[in-house]
């Protein structure tokens, strides 16, 4: 029997000694705050570990203990007694109060077309980059899926989209991921998994800090490419096929990856799915279910399936561009990217000394109902949810300065939008000041499900520069938006925030589509103190790869490794059904995992 078995060190290291003893590895080897399951412990491994645990305490204790305090660490403090790190979230939650107060943007990490990160995003936009290029040869072949005639089956209209480089590219040791599994896992996984770690240290979260809280994750995420090429060849499916392409594990994987305790969600409300992930975390940060959110969305083009189809139903621009709101406007281009931001209610972000970019006042979501077809816009149903967004916000719709518009491009889709927004935005408006309008459609193309996400960072980055970026392809008004009964005007150079109000600037972007389900949110940068809100930024605390990541424990100084993509994992192309795989070393954890 242990000296003193009420310790949690000693006993944190008789388990290690016994894991090691199993493993067949050095105990400095073994990572405490890594599941069990990790290290190949199954249900049987788990029942004789509880056994000798047991005789070792000299008391009785449950075979089901290692499930409900997976890690080493975690069951050395329980059986200590040691308050655990949840059960102290359990009763700080209850002294939770619900609120409606603003919700602060404190971290943003993305991945989108022409740019890696927030900062490079910011230059494409206010130079007004087009990132749109042709189909690269490593997804599919265009000239095998292009046809000019949209009527010709199994063919697409368009060569163009927004594409990032090297997504068959990830580093799965730096997430404690086997190789094996790696290969089974949707790349939107993967991607997401590098933005949520790169919007948290943008943030200066402490990811081990947050470990076992009530951090929410809300995640858009609408089609699957990846799986639906693995599941084509039934021989290629194995144990992490399922895990790999599940949509809701491209939440739920970033809640088990960093132990978050808060709701995990995956929502599919089509092209608004992001921006409704947002307006579900704000709402969960101000009933008090979650302390701190992620939200966001992503969205990856493996296959022409969904432009082809796309393009029997009308939707693709032929020339590859979002021409929103002109008389050219014939259609959209598709485009993929991620994007992910780190949201906390506005008072805890300046009492924490957070960096804050925005701050969310109110959001709104409402459905058109029986409109005139599955995917036709109901014009009444628009200006509903604009309405209901301004009251949620407190805030008059003619005070908001700019509108990040849907903005696609159709010729139907942009007047219904254009002539709601007038319609509500016209309110108490001062004379001779209309809103500015624009959409990141014309810079990026339609992401789709990660579209809202793109808009939103947009707004946030304009807001904190104090500049609004130009809209691009905009020559000639669509003939039936009626531009000069309208408050409005699209932004087509880079300029100043307008300097109308010495107190705040205010924007809205806005998102709708197919499923005509709509997210509204608005945006403010307030000023205080002579200072805005969005530009005030404290010393950020030190961020360094948390030993819950790590495959070793280790102590260390040095800066956090980025967790960008470091080897090849797969590529799976149409028609030839090819993968190609490139073998990684794994660590003592990753292996017994294989």
């Amino acid at each position: 029997m242990a000296e003193n078995p009420t310790d949690a060190e000693v006993i944190q290291a008789w388990l290690a000694s016994k894991l090691s003893e199993r493993l067949g590895i050095e105990s400095h080897e073994i990572d405490v705050r890594e599941p069990l399951a990790s290290y190949g412990l199954g249900s049987t491994e788990a029942v004789s570990l509880a056994g000798e645990l047991a005789e070792w305490l000299g008391r009785k204790l449950s075979p089901a203990l290692v499930y409900e305090y997976p890690t080493v660490e975690a069951l050395a403090r329980h059986l200590a007694r040691s308050p655990d790190v949840s059960e102290s979230a359990t009763r700080a939650g209850q002294h939770r109060e619900t609120k409606n107060e603003p919700i602060a943007i404190i971290g943003i990490g993305c991945r989108f077309p022409g740019a890696d990160d927030p900062a490079a995003f910011w230059q494409l936009l206010r130079n007004g980059v087009d990132a749109i290029r042709e189909v690269p040869a490593d997804r599919f072949d265009q000239h095998a899926f292009y046809d000019p005639d949209p009527a010709v089956p199994g063919k697409m209209n368009t060569r163009w989209g927004g594409f990032l480089g090297q997504v068959d590219q990830f580093d799965p040791n730096f997430f404690g991921i086997s190789p094996r599994e790696a290969l089974c896992m949707d790349p939107q996984q993967r991607l997401l998994l590098e933005v949520t770690w790169e919007a948290l240290q943008d943030a200066g979260q402490v990811p081990e800090r947050l470990a076992g809280t009530q951090a929410g994750v809300f995640i858009g995420i609408a089609t699957n490419d990846y799986g639906r090429l693995q599941w084509n060849d039934l021989e290629r499916i194995d144990a992490y096929a399922g895990t790999g392409n599940a949509m809701s594990i491209a939440a739920n994987r970033i809640s088990y990856l960093f132990d978050f305790r808060g709701p995990s969600l995956a929502i599919d409300t089509a092209c608004s799915s992001s921006l409704v992930a947002v307006h579900l975390a704000c709402c969960s940060l101000r009933n008090g279910e979650s302390t701190l959110a992620l939200a966001g969305g992503v969205n990856l083009i493996l296959s022409p399936a969904i432009a082809i189809n796309f393009t029997k139903a009308g939707a693709m621009a032929p020339d590859g561009r979002c021409k929103a709101f002109d008389a050219r406007a014939n259609g959209y281009v598709r485009s993929e990217g991620a994007g992910v931001v780190v949201l906390k209610p506005v008072s805890k972000a300046w009492a924490d000394g957070d960096p804050i970019y925005a701050v969310i006042r109110g959001s709104a979501v409402n459905q058109d109902g029986r409109s005139n077809g599955l995917m036709a816009p109901n014009p009444l149903a628009q200006e509903a949810v604009l309405r209901e967004a301004y009251r949620q916000a407190a805030v008059s719709p003619g005070k908001v300065q700019y509108v990040e518009a849907h903005g696609t491009g159709t010729l139907l889709g942009d007047p219904i939008e254009a002539k709601a927004l007038g319609t509500v935005l016209g309110v108490e408006r001062p004379p001779g000041r209309p809103c500015s309008l624009g959409s990141v459609k014309t810079n990026l193309g339609h992401l789709e499900a990660a579209a809202g996400i793109a808009g939103l960072i947009k707004v946030a980055l304009a807001l904190r520069h104090r500049e609004i970026p130009p809209s691009l392809h905009f020559e000639r008004p669509n003939p039936h938006i009626p531009f000069d009964e309208l408050p409005l005007r699209v932004q087509t150079t880079l300029s100043p925030w307008p300097a109308e109000s010495a107190h705040s600037a205010s924007a809205a972007p806005m998102l709708m589509w197919f499923w005509k389900r709509r997210r509204r949110p608005l945006w403010e940068c307030r000023m205080q103190n002579g200072r805005s809100v969005h530009t005030f930024s404290r010393c950020r605390r030190a961020v360094r790869k948390p030993s819950s990541l790590s495959l070793a424990p280790t102590k260390t100084s040095s800066p956090p490794r980025s967790p960008r993509r470091r080897c090849r994992i797969s590529v799976i192309r149409p028609a030839c059904g090819s993968v190609t795989t490139t073998t990684v070393s794994p660590s003592p954890a990753i292996r017994r995992r294989n």
